[in-house]
């Protein structure tokens, strides 16, 4: 499987940055993790460090790859949110730090996906969003029950409160919504964000970014800027990953697909022997040996 990475973070007009994110590759895919640390509760950025380090621990020693994904990402949820409860009750005084968490698991070009609270999942399709998760909000929930529209969401007064998250002062544990793997196609884009991205941004105009021709990371870039911007003065925390598929092949690349990979950043991962991957690893080693020197 041959991707492309791109991530973006940025502080808003905040005083403090309490989002965490990460993409955890191995040989034999990549886990895509971001939370949302609750601005209302102390320690929200330990919180969602919780859930970062969770996923990364339970992805790095499962067997991969991983046969029940969707099994598999509900039990970090679960395990980060008793991790982060037990953390706020070991401090003097005790806290209640919460997260938002939104996790995807990439293997052979499919993907799946769980979230819990209101941080994003989307999968764009020529620029078009064919999924997205459905928020754990007060707002959602008055727009699932037909009591307001789509455009009263973004002006609701309590348009920022999460009805389910990681912690927060809950001590039975969330349900995470799961998703079902979906097969990617080449040049479809995941684009997992927190609400300081999608409040500010409509789902079109993210999806018309992502079509520009360039390398994701400078386009993710762009977007969260642009995000910045659009609700300057009050901008929130902004953090988006992104991952863009460029092929499902195992190991053998190409010509043309080698030199694209040099030029972005672009990972590889496939399930080839332990003497290949060093190679890799040495041939990367010299590329970027090589850039330096033409600096």
């Amino acid at each position: 499987m041959i991707y492309e990475l791109g991530q973006a973070n940025r502080l808003g007009n905040r005083n403090t940055n309490q989002d965490r994110f990460q993409a955890i590759e191995t040989d034999e895919g990549v886990l895509l993790v971001l939370g949302d640390g609750m601005g209302g509760q102390a320690r929200g950025e330990v919180a969602a460090q919780i859930l970062v380090d969770t996923a990364k621990e339970h992805y790095l020693n499962a067997a991969r790859p991983v046969k029940d994904p969707k099994r598999f990402l509900d039990k970090i949820l679960r395990t980060a949110h008793h991790a982060v409860v037990t953390y706020g009750q070991k401090q003097t005084p005790p806290i209640s730090p919460g997260t938002t968490g939104v996790l995807c698991l990439v293997q052979s070009g499919i993907a799946t996906w769980a979230h819990v609270g209101d941080s994003r999942l989307y999968l764009f399709q020529d620029g078009l969003p064919i999924y997205r998760t459905t928020d754990h909000s007060f707002v959602e929930m008055l727009y699932q029950k037909g009591e307001i529209s789509r455009r009263e969401q973004d002006t609701h007064p309590k348009r920022n409160q999460v009805t389910s998250c990681l912690g927060g002062g809950l001590i039975e544990e969330p349900e995470p919504a799961l998703g079902n793997p979906v097969t990617m196609n080449v040049e479809d884009v995941l684009l997992l964000c927190t609400d300081g991205l999608w409040g500010p941004m409509d789902d079109a105009v993210m999806g018309r970014l992502l079509c520009r021709p360039g390398n994701l990371d400078d386009i993710i870039n762009a977007m969260a800027e642009e995000a910045e911007q659009l609700s300057y003065p009050h901008s929130d925390n902004i953090s988006c990953l992104a991952l863009r598929l460029l092929s499902t092949a195992g190991s053998a690349i190409d010509d043309a697909d080698q030199k694209q990979k040099q030029k972005q950043n672009i990972k590889v991962s496939s399930s080839g022997d332990p003497l290949e991957s060093a190679i890799a690893d040495i041939e990367a080693v010299i590329r970027e040996y090589e850039r330096e020197l033409d600096k």
